[in-house]
C-alpha cells in the first residue's frame, strides 16, 4: 500500500471520540456506564423543530439547495443575531455548513496556510489546534490557569501576537472548561487586538447556555469596529439538543463568506435540506424551551461540581457556562489501579472507566494535563449514581 498524506503525520485523533469508543465496547458488554465524555444533551429537541422536520420532508424538501444554505435559514440566523446576540448582519455575511466543526474546518482551509500561526489558549477543544496543523499552519497555545478563570489576559495576547499570526480562535463559553468572558474581559482583549492586524474567530456554540445571571457578549456587538476581522461561529447542536442534524454556520466579511463558499461547493456541497428547514424553526421558534433546558443544566451542573469537590482529591471550579465540569484529579494520583499506579489523568480516566465505569474525558486531550471532563448534559439522577461510584471506588482504593 502507498503511503498516505504526510498531513496526518502531525493529526492526533479525537481524545474525547477515543473515549467514547471505549466506552462503547463496555456497554456492549453489558455494563452500565455513566458515560459523561460526549457534549451532547440528553433532551430531544423541542416538538416544534420535529414538526418543522416532517412538515419539511411532506413537502419534498430532498433536493439540493444553495451551497451556503436555503435563505429562511441565513434570515432567520441574522433575526437572531440582532435579537439575541445584539449585532446586526445580512444573508451575505453567512454561510451555513454541515455542523460548526465542519465551518471551522473550512475557515481553516480559507485562512491559514504554511507559515501562519494561529493563537489558541488552552485548555482548548481538542479540534482547534489539529485543524489548524491539518493545512500546515502552526497552532500557538497559550496556556491559562484555573486561577485566572481559564481565561486568557490581554497582556498573554500581547506577548502571543506576532506578524505571522493570521487568527486568534476565542471560544466562549468554553469547551472544556465552561468559563465564559465578562464584557469587560473581552473588552481587554479587543483593545490589544485593535493593534494587530489578524482574524478573530469567537466560537460561541454554547452562547445561549449561561448561568447565575452571567451576561453573554458577543464579540461581534462589542467590537464592531472590528467587524471586518471577527468570525463568530455558531449552531444548533448545543442550545437545540440538535448534534445529530449537524447545522453550523459562520457570520464574517462576504468576501470570505464566497471563499467558504468556493471550498463547501467541492466537498459537501449544501447542509441536509430538511435540516435547514428544521433549524429555522428553531432560531425562529419560542426562546422558552431554551430557558427551560438552559435551567435544568444549571441544577445538573450545581450536583455536578458540588458532588466533585466532596470527593477525596478532586477539586472543580464552577463554570459560567456549557455543560462541563473540569475537575482537577491530581489528588487521585498516587491510587493503585488495575493496570498500575494512577500518575496521570489518562490514567485516572481509565481507572474511572474500569472501576466505576464512569466515562470522561482526560484534560491532557485539551491541553490541560492533570484535568478530567465531565459532561454534566445528563440526569441528575446518572450524575448522582457516577458521583457516588466514584466515591465508593476513592473510599476502597489503595494508595502507593
Amino acid at each position: 500500500m502507498r503511503p498516505f498524506a504526510e498531513r496526518l503525520s502531525v493529526v492526533a485523533p479525537s481524545i474525547t471520540l477515543a473515549m467514547n469508543a471505549r466506552a462503547a465496547d463496555l456497554k456492549a458488554k453489558g455494563v452500565d456506564v455513566f458515560s459523561f465524555g460526549v457534549g451532547e444533551p440528553d433532551f430531544d429537541p423541542p416538538k416544534f423543530v420535529l414538526d418543522a422536520a416532517k412538515a419539511a420532508i411532506d413537502a419534498g424538501c430532498s433536493k439540493y439547495t444553495a451551497v451556503s444554505g436555503i435563505a429562511p435559514l441565513k434570515e432567520a440566523i441574522a433575526a437572531f443575531c440582532k435579537e439575541r446576540r445584539g449585532f446586526e448582519v445580512t444573508p451575505a455575511n453567512i454561510i451555513v455548513g454541515v455542523g460548526a466543526k465542519h465551518v471551522l474546518f473550512n475557515l481553516a482551509l480559507a485562512l491559514y496556510e504554511a507559515g501562519d500561526e494561529v493563537i489558541i489558549p488552552a485548555p482548548y477543544w481538542v479540534s482547534y489546534p489539529e485543524q489548524v496543523r491539518m493545512v500546515g499552519a502552526t497552532p500557538v497555545v497559550v496556556v491559562t490557569t484555573e486561577e485566572s478563570g481559564f481565561r486568557l489576559s490581554p497582556a498573554q495576547l500581547e506577548a502571543a501576537l506576532t506578524p505571522k499570526t493570521k487568527a486568534i480562535v476565542l471560544c466562549t463559553p468554553s469547551n472544556p472548561t465552561g468559563s465564559a468572558y465578562s464584557r469587560a474581559e473581552l473588552e481587554g482583549l479587543a483593545a490589544v487586538l485593535r493593534k494587530h492586524d489578524c482574524y478573530i474567530i469567537v466560537d460561541e456554540i454554547y452562547a445561549e447556555l449561561v448561568y447565575d445571571g452571567f451576561e453573554h457578549v458577543s464579540f461581534a456587538a462589542l467590537a464592531p469596529d472590528m467587524k471586518d476581522r471577527i468570525i463568530v461561529v455558531d449552531g444548533v447542536s448545543k442550545t437545540w439538543a440538535m448534534t445529530g442534524w449537524r447545522i453550523g454556520w459562520a457570520i464574517a466579511h462576504p468576501k470570505l463568506i464566497k471563499a467558504i463558499d468556493t471550498i463547501q461547493g467541492q466537498s459537501t456541497t449544501n447542509p441536509t435540506a430538511v435540516a435547514q428547514h428544521a433549524a429555522k424553526a428553531a432560531l425562529a421558534g419560542p426562546i422558552g424551551v431554551v430557558t427551560e433546558m438552559r435551567d435544568a443544566f444549571q441544577k445538573r451542573r450545581n450536583v455536578m461540581v458540588d458532588g466533585l469537590n466532596a470527593l477525596p482529591g478532586v477539586t472543580c471550579r464552577m463554570p459560567e457556562g456549557a455543560f462541563y465540569a473540569f475537575a482537577d484529579v491530581r489528588g487521585l494520583y498516587g491510587i493503585k489501579g488495575p493496570k498500575g499506579v494512577l500518575a496521570n489523568d489518562e490514567d485516572v480516566a481509565g481507572w474511572l472507566l474500569d472501576v466505576a465505569h464512569v466515562s470522561g474525558v482526560p484534560g491532557s486531550g485539551f491541553g490541560a494535563p492533570g484535568y478530567l471532563r465531565l459532561s454534566y448534559a445528563s440526569s441528575e439522577e446518572r450524575i448522582r449514581g457516577a458521583l457516588s461510584s466514584i466515591a465508593t471506588c476513592i473510599a476502597q482504593a489503595e494508595r502507593v
